[in-house]
């Protein structure tokens, strides 16, 4: 029943009762809020339908490779207190992932470094010593940040036009991109504006690139599933559940009762629990009337000799956006991390692009010894700017909703996903 191995924990045989709590996801947002009932001394079920913890954000195995990968490539921001603090945690200090100063460097764009200085001066330092922009265009970008912390409406291409055209090419359009994965012509100008505020503005440290130094299963779900078994909660993999119902005790499912519920699954899997029941309908709705954007990342071997100076480089213009090199943070020698968000192409013709732009751009060997992609193709809901997002709290009580796609002010990102579980928790745990 368990499936543990990358968990490293048995079943707690000796427990004299279930827990009553079920969350049904082992996502971010499900690990999240069983970390929280935990801490509160509540022991909980998680149900995850998959062989490892993770969701979205997971550990997969390729078949060169002896050391896992990502399903998708995944930068956090200093911004991101509550993953970061579940994460800092579970791992001693310094060992779960790479934490430097705000710095995008854009091979053939634009290259800027913030410094240890408070907010808003260290984003002033990394404007004033850019390279590839104007005096005249930096003047613009401080401008435009200004009203980061005001009520807009519309799109982000609506927002900027009023920046000079090689501005919204160089920044805003590549943060826009990389932030929402939603093009910006179709990207809500307010999440976009609320994403720039807390990581630029709010605190020195919260524009700080995050990168993880292991796999994200490993990162989060995992170990919090280990430390949750610890604290007498079960985890069972490989689990699907297929139907919810309420009875006198709460809600029943696979032959057990269970006093609340948080739904922390895909969407797409929510029609097949709400759809039976006319009171869930109006979250069921809410879930359904989501849109999706795809990512493909494309694993590219090289030798083991090659490095680029960076661990994160940018390409402007170009299907892979976004170049992560491994061997900074995973000691995987000469393996590349290309992040195409909602790419035109795929299969060959995507790997044969990003082949030939990672040679034209970064001077890579134009035969990589493998290339492999993992193309996700629901990556992200569309962050549009006329979204309406599924609430947490449903028709019943104490059954909750909970993920990236519920209500926040964060775009499709790992920190909302953790917030929407440490707040579905929270109600929980109030109402005990």
């Amino acid at each position: 029943m368990v499936g543990l191995e990358n968990l490293g924990f048995r079943m707690n045989a000796t427990r004299t009762s279930a827990p009553d709590i079920a969350i049904i996801g082992g996502g971010y947002a499900g690990m999240a809020a069983a970390m929280t009932l935990a801490e509160h001394g509540i022991r909980c079920t998680v149900f995850e339908a998959g062989k490892v913890l993770g969701g979205r954000a997971r550990q997969i195995n390729l078949p060169e490779l002896t050391q896992p990968v990502d399903n998708g490539q995944h930068l956090l921001l200093g911004a991101y207190h509550t993953t970061l603090k579940l994460i800092d945690s579970l791992h001693p200090a310094g060992t779960a992932y790479l934490r430097l100063p705000l710095q995008l460097h854009t091979h053939n764009g634009l290259q800027l470094k913030a410094t240890r200085l408070p907010a808003p001066l260290n984003t002033a330092w990394a404007l004033l010593t850019a390279k590839g922009i104007s005096w005249s265009e930096r003047w613009h970008a401080a401008r435009f940040l200004q009203q980061s912390n005001t009520a807009v409406q519309g799109s982000v291409s609506e927002l900027l036009a009023s920046q000079p055209a090689s501005l919204r090419t160089k920044l805003w359009e590549p943060l826009c991109l990389a932030a929402l994965n939603t093009p910006p012509t179709e990207a809500s100008a307010q999440v976009f504006l609320n994403v720039l505020h807390d990581s630029l503005l709010r605190h020195g440290t919260d524009s700080d690139l995050i990168l993880p130094r292991m796999d994200l299963s490993s990162l989060f779900p995992a170990a919090a599933g280990r430390h949750i078994l610890a604290q007498g909660s079960e985890v069972i993999t490989s689990q699907r559940i297929s139907a919810i119902e309420p009875d006198d005790k709460g809600y029943r499912i696979l032959d057990r009762h269970f006093r609340a519920v948080i739904l922390a699954m895909a969407p797409q899997h929510l029609p097949a629990l709400l759809r039976p029941h006319p009171a869930l309908h109006a979250s069921l709705h809410a879930a359904e009337s989501l849109s999706y954007q795809s990512i493909a990342t494309v694993y590219l071997q090289y030798p083991p000799h090659i490095r680029l100076p960076q661990p994160l480089t940018g390409l402007l213009h170009a299907h892979a956006q976004w170049i992560f090199d491994r061997s900074h943070t995973h000691d995987q020698r000469g393996l590349m991390a290309a992040v195409c968000s909602v790419p035109p192409l795929s299969g060959n013709a995507l790997q044969q692009a990003v082949v030939r732009e990672l040679q034209q751009y970064l001077d890579l060997p134009a035969r990589p010894e493998w290339v492999r992609t993992i193309h996700e193709k629901r990556a992200t809901f569309s962050c549009h700017a006329a979204l309406t997002r599924p609430a947490q709290r449903t028709a019943w009580t104490n059954f909750y909703l909970a993920g990236d796609i519920t209500h926040h002010h964060y775009p499709a990102t790992l920190e909302a996903a953790t917030q929407s579980g440490v707040q579905c928790a929270t109600q929980i745990i109030r109402n005990t």
